[in-house]
């Protein structure tokens, strides 16, 4: 149901539309997120950041760039929570294999940073679903598979141009299956699920005996940059990503991680969340998964597609992630398979854009359509959550990233 402007007015302060501005959108039917839809919606961006939007607003004289977006659908850029673009670049194959560092079950300093390649013509392909965040992540081979890193998928020469500056740090761990099977054969392991947990333990351990003996008066102990990486997670520098699917891994990581004081942010895959999501609420814990994978390995065969609306309705950030280039293309239609088994039509479109934007740590700049907040933006020909709904016009910070009808003129002459 569409606002009033007399009810949207009240419900969020509005910079006056007089202002200057560098692109208008108008005549949109807006999703904002963070309040109900609104109809003949407009929307001011002045460098890079959203300064005015409401119903009707007049165009400030002289703004050089007016969208006239009728008949379409503004809502927040996408946020895909686990990605794995740019680390295995396309076009796939083992020389563009670079997301998972096994070569020992734990491997905290590696940095999913320095495997990215920027010319991925897999985050060209997620713009033009309205994807404009994204977290990289290494793979789960791995208890401790290094550092993640937050990218926002502006056309880019250089990695710097992609990163966000100033996003949280973030770390990827995994349990179960992928440990045990990949360092099963290895003389130390682990082999089984007991010995991840140990594992684990084990790290953690050393990296407190490690602090330690550096703290001692005349300490010769050497710099261990692995070390040093899970003493800030200890710490809570760094937020806690946990690739795991059954509930039993669930809560046997939950169990370590209590033991040392350490926030999980966010299971991710979580088919199994659904089983213990009092659990993971009363812990803070949120989830990103997929709206309908079962089946294709032992752990997902527990799998039901209300584990979202179940998770969410418990209280929980719940994110819809891709873990794919290819289903990232698509994410606003995998977010509304929530909506057929119970999630409100709000509800499923937080798991793209608010959700996602808490679990990453950037809410105060992403994930909705409010005053100071980056322009990241997809205008969308249809509701989002109708299948025959294409992005036409994607921007990050104001910026258009992706113009639909552009690119097939291109292809159009090729």
């Amino acid at each position: 149901m569409m606002i009033s402007s007399t009810a949207f007015s009240a419900m969020f302060a509005l910079t006056s539309a007089a202002r200057s501005a560098d692109v208008a959108i108008v005549h949109a039917n807006l999703l904002p997120i963070s309040g109900p839809p609104v109809a003949d919606g407009t929307v001011l961006i002045e460098g890079g950041r959203i300064v005015a939007v409401g119903p009707g607003l007049a165009v400030p004289p002289g703004t050089p760039e007016v969208v006239d977006a009728a008949g379409g659908w503004l809502m927040p850029g996408l946020i895909d929570l686990h990605s794995h673009m740019g680390v295995y670049s396309w076009p796939g194959g083992e020389s563009h294999s670079d997301g998972n560092e096994a070569t020992a079950p734990t491997t905290p300093s590696v940095w999913a940073g320095d495997s990215v390649r920027v010319n991925d013509p897999a985050f060209r392909a997620a713009v033009a679903g309205g994807v404009t965040t994204v977290l990289v992540l290494p793979g789960s081979a791995n208890l401790v598979g290094g550092e993640g890193v937050v990218l926002k998928l502006r056309p880019a020469r250089t990695f710097a141009d992609m990163r966000v500056a100033g996003a949280p740090r973030h770390i990827k761990m995994a349990c179960g299956e992928n440990p045990k099977r990949v360092y099963h054969a290895d003389e130390d392991g682990p082999s089984t699920r007991m010995g991840n947990v140990a594992a684990l333990r084990a790290r953690l351990q050393a990296a407190l005996d490690y602090r330690a003996l550096r703290s001692k008066p005349g300490s010769t102990t050497p710099t261990d940059r692995d070390l040093d990486v899970l003493l800030d997670v200890l710490d809570g520098k760094v937020r806690v990503n946990v690739h795991c699917y059954r509930s039993d891994d669930i809560e046997g990581v939950l169990r370590v991680m209590d033991d040392f004081g350490v926030q999980i942010n966010a299971f991710h895959h979580a088919t199994d969340a659904y089983k213990v999501r009092d659990l993971l609420a009363a812990h803070g814990v949120g989830i990103a998964t997929w709206p309908d994978w079962w089946g294709f390995k032992h752990e997902s065969f527990d799998a039901i597609p209300e584990n979202a609306a179940l998770s969410k309705a418990a209280g929980l950030r719940v994110a819809t992630h891709s873990d794919s280039p290819d289903t990232v293309q698509r994410l606003h239609l995998e977010a509304a398979k929530h909506v057929g088994v119970g999630m409100s039509e709000q509800a499923a479109m937080e798991t793209i854009t608010l959700d996602p934007a808490a679990l990453i740590g950037l809410a105060d700049r992403i994930g909705t359509i409010e005053i100071g907040k980056d322009a990241d933006l997809v205008l969308f020909n249809h509701h989002p959550f109708d299948v025959r709904a294409l992005a036409q016009l994607t921007w990050i910070e104001g910026a258009r990233v992706y113009d639909r009808a552009a690119a097939e003129r291109a292809d159009a002459q090729r």
